[in-house]
């Protein structure tokens, strides 16, 4: 809350145990030797000390214990209060550490336990603090369990960073590992603009971070992944190309990457910094416009043009542009953000980066319109697997796809006067021929013709003496 003193970084770090009544007990951090490499080049460092190679995190188990059984101490005045317990260091299943007859009792009597933060130091991988504030060692006592302790972040170096920020497939990490998750239709990273400015990536590793995201988009459109290809990349313009002509120069010839699957917005916009007390500060727009897009898909439907609509939480633009450098921008697909006289900052702007004479998915709104119809008739047609392919599968499948792109047409996402008009559905013996049948395929054509944003309007304006008989209209025309 505002006024209030942050914690320190130290109180952020590591994983905090409470105690049975929920309160502070302990606190586990990594020790910085155990994640520091070898400094001789020839030794290969041991895989203790290395996170890298750590192939499962460490666990803590915390379970009861008893007071030690010294020899010297009489047995019979040593009663267990409870508040003993041990700690073990897991790998997996191997316990790579344990201490046991640990206390919370700070000055405890050593022939009968030690206090857990004294006894704990001679761990190899972890420092343990007392978070506890009051109250007697029992009450204290961490609570048994098993705490997963994970490696603290490294320090990115610019020579592995983009690869990290790429990250692995099967372990579902950095920008392929958003892939995995079947949910996620559309896809941007501001920050990868940021960690462009603060050096950490060339401009090179930050073209290939953002022709991984388009070709990943793509990938189903290929066939190399096996679901329709349903998502879209929104990208943002470098921090250094601030003027359109060096944005346009940029995206024709540094870049040089199109799409269908991407589209991208300009300029930077201003947003309030909480901070610094509420300054404006530039950041990429790419995350304003994803909101957009949601909240355009909410009110009026996907088929609407995310475009003529003003995006929320904007103060500001970090470059106005003018009517005639978005002619500049506009031909190329990068969609402007402006300014306009009593109507505020809206965005002026929905093409996808398609080619230029790609007319066909020239829209924002018409590529993830027929992504959606394309991942909805197969989420809408599971039923069909397994089903006996003949004639009566065909005429339930046309019906089936018929209803659900007929709401379509009701609800304005397709053109036409009449379903007919809107889209067709073919499943016949021309689809499916006998060998097609043998093979276990069943073969359904859809096409459908979705509406189009009314991009440009055209006024023709003349004058008119207002006494003239005929038709006055096909004169203005014929003028």
């Amino acid at each position: 809350m505002p006024g209030t003193e942050s914690a320190s970084e130290d109180e952020n770090l590591g994983t905090n145990i409470v105690s049975r009544g929920n309160r502070p007990s302990l606190r586990f951090t990594w020790k910085e030797n155990a994640l520091a490499e070898s400094n001789n080049e020839g030794d290969r460092p041991s895989p203790v000390h290395r996170a890298e190679e750590i192939a499962t995190p460490l666990r803590i188990r915390i379970t009861d214990s008893f007071p030690k059984l010294d020899p010297d101490t009489n047995a019979e005045n040593i009663r267990d209060t409870g508040e003993y317990f041990s700690v073990q260091v897991m790998r997996g299943s191997e316990v790579v550490e344990e201490f046991t007859n640990l206390t919370m009792q700070s000055e405890p009597d050593a022939k009968v336990a030690d206090y857990a933060v004294t006894a704990l130091e001679a761990s190899e991988y972890f420092s343990v603090a007392d978070t506890s504030v009051t109250g007697g060692p029992l009450a204290k006592r961490p609570t048994n369990g098993v705490y997963e302790i994970s490696a603290p972040l490294t320090a990115p170096q610019q020579d592995n960073f983009a690869e990290q920020i790429k990250g692995v497939r099967d372990d579902r990490t950095g920008v392929r590992g958003l892939f995995e998750i079947d949910e996620v239709t559309a896809i941007s990273c501001p920050d990868l603009m940021k960690i462009y400015e603060a050096e950490l990536i060339d401009l090179e590793q930050l073209h290939s971070v953002m022709d991984l995201m388009i070709s990943m988009c793509e990938g189903a459109a290929s066939g190399d992944v096996p679901n329709p290809p349903n998502r879209m990349v929104v990208l943002d313009p470098p921090p250094d190309k601030v003027k359109p002509y060096e944005v346009s120069r940029w995206l024709g010839n540094d870049f040089n990457r199109r799409s269908p699957f991407a589209a991208m917005y300009y300029p930077w916009v201003m947003v309030r910094n909480p901070r610094n007390a509420g300054r404006p500060i530039a950041i990429p727009p790419s995350g304003h416009m994803m909101g957009v897009w949601a909240r355009t898909d909410e009110i009026r439907g996907i088929h609407k043009a995310p475009a003529n609509e003003v995006p929320k939480g904007i103060v500001g633009l970090a470059y106005d542009c003018n009517f005639r450098e978005q002619e500049l921008l506009n031909p190329a697909g990068i969609n402007c953000i402006r300014r306009f006289p009593n109507r505020g900052i809206r965005i002026w702007g929905a093409r996808t980066l398609a080619e230029p004479t790609d007319m066909e998915w020239r829209y924002i709104n018409v590529r993830r319109l027929v992504s959606y119809v394309e991942k909805s008739i197969e989420q809408g047609t599971q039923w069909v697997v397994f089903e006996p392919n003949d004639r009566d599968l065909w005429e339930r499948v046309k019906r089936v796809v018929g209803n659900f792109l007929t709401d379509l047409w009701r609800a304005g996402a397709l053109s036409g006067t009449t379903p007919d008009q809107a889209f067709y559905i073919k499943c016949d013996e021309q689809l499916n021929p006998p060998e097609s049948v043998m093979a276990g395929r069943l073969f359904v054509e859809v096409g459908v013709a979705p509406v189009r944003p009314a991009e440009f309007v055209v006024f023709r304006v003349s004058q008119w003496n207002g006494l003239e008989d005929g038709d006055a209209t096909a004169q203005i025309a014929e003028a």
